[in-house]
Order: C-alpha cells, then sequence, then structure tokens
C-alpha cells in the first residue's frame, strides 16, 4: 500500500470518529469516501463510525464500482459517492450523514441561504433540497449528483445530509457549518427575526482576500 493511500485510510478513520462525537448518525448510519487516482475508498456496509479501523475503508475501481480492495462489502451509497466525483472533477472527498437540524430543516423546502462570512467562504453558494428518493440506487444518486454538480452540499427530505470538498477536512468542515447554521436559524425564529445576506453583501464577502487566503489554506492543508 502507498503512502498517499495510507495517509488517507487513517483521515477516513479519523473523520469517521469525529462525525460520530459529533452525533450526526446513529450506528452504521451515514458514509464517508475519499478518491485516490482511480480508487475511491468507502466506509465497508454496516460499519459504525466509532468501531471502523482502516480496514473498513474499501477501495473500489472509480468507474465500474467493483471493489479491488479489501473482503468487505462497500456502503449501499457507493453509486452516489461515485456520482459526485464524476460530476465534479474538483471533489476528492464526500460526507453524508444524518444530522438532526439538516433533517428537519429540508421539510421546510427552502434552500438554506447564506447569513455569515463563514458560509460564504466556505459553502459558496446556497446548499438546496430535494425531494427524498429510495437510497441506495442509482436513481438517488442521480438526484445527487444533478445538485453537486453545482453546489457543495444537498439537503435530502427525509434522510440527510450530503457535502463535498477537496479533501475530507473541508467536506466535513462544510457538513458541520451547515448543521450549525440550520440551528442558528431555528434559535433565530425562536427570538422572531433571522436575516438573510443580500447578493451584493455575497459578493462584497467573497472578494475580501482574507477569505481567499483561508479557503486556499484549507485545500492545500487538508
Amino acid at each position: 500500500m502507498n503512502s498517499e493511500i495510507e495517509k488517507v485510510k487513517r483521515e477516513l478513520v479519523k473523520i469517521g470518529k469525529r462525525i460520530a462525537q459529533e452525533n450526526l448518525i446513529v450506528g452504521p448510519g451515514g458514509n464517508i469516501s475519499a478518491k485516490v487516482g482511480n480508487r475511491v475508498y468507502i466506509k465497508a456496509s454496516g460499519i459504525s463510525f466509532e468501531d471502523a479501523t482502516e480496514d473498513d475503508y474499501i477501495g473500489v475501481d472509480f468507474n465500474s464500482g467493483e471493489v479491488i480492495e479489501g473482503d468487505k462489502k462497500p456502503s449501499s451509497e457507493i453509486w452516489m459517492h461515485l456520482e459526485c466525483y464524476k460530476v465534479r472533477e474538483d471533489v476528492k472527498a464526500v460526507v453524508h450523514t444524518h444530522p438532526i437540524y439538516s433533517i428537519a430543516y429540508a421539510f421546510q423546502d427552502e434552500p438554506l441561504k447564506l447569513f455569515t462570512p463563514d458560509m460564504v467562504a466556505l459553502l459558496g453558494g446556497e446548499i438546496p433540497v430535494v425531494e427524498y428518493v429510495v437510497p441506495g440506487g442509482k436513481e438517488f444518486a442521480g438526484v445527487v449528483g444533478g445538485v453537486i454538480k453545482n453546489h457543495n452540499g444537498v439537503l435530502v427530505k427525509n434522510h440527510g445530509l450530503v457535502t463535498v470538498g477537496s479533501n475530507l477536512k473541508e467536506a466535513l468542515y462544510r457538513t458541520l457549518l451547515i448543521e450549525n447554521s440550520i440551528k442558528t436559524i431555528f434559535v433565530a425564529k425562536l427570538f422572531g427575526k433571522m436575516g438573510f445576506f443580500t447578493k451584493e453583501q455575497i459578493e462584497e464577502i467573497d472578494s475580501l482576500e482574507v477569505e481567499k487566503y483561508r479557503r486556499k489554506l484549507l485545500k492545500e492543508k487538508g
């Protein structure tokens, strides 16, 4: 096993345990993956993040989806992961979780709009909502991929959240930021008011050198 693959597998284990600690899933739910050349490493089916070891991240062929490394069955969401990589050459990691607030928010039929500088810098744009599709198949993969083609995340009704990134850390941070932003909306509406950025405000933040520098660091040090 070459050093790049070893590094990616260690990172998958680390990110997976963080996902479990943040209560973004329950039991064996959710799945993450990372692309290395023509291979995609994804969590094995039925394995919980907190228990997963490097051996529980299975290597599959990017083009065919066939297992080429490991003796376990890959997550049933493998087709969705592969589709995210196929529609975006810049995507090298996919994180799929089942966060409580994100699932609840999706029922509102409203995209998650931007209202903080962090959201502008890290999410890049609003996060759309799509209707529920039976998980695990190519139809689900096509629906998610259709959104990911132009966005860095998607909320799926009755299911969960999918985010992508140039590395696992960026994809995870997007997941955490989306869930925390939705919590903020919930609290703001309890107080009575909520405010979102205008297009002009978003463009102003997006052009700041400090935000460009932060994005650059995250992509380089993932």
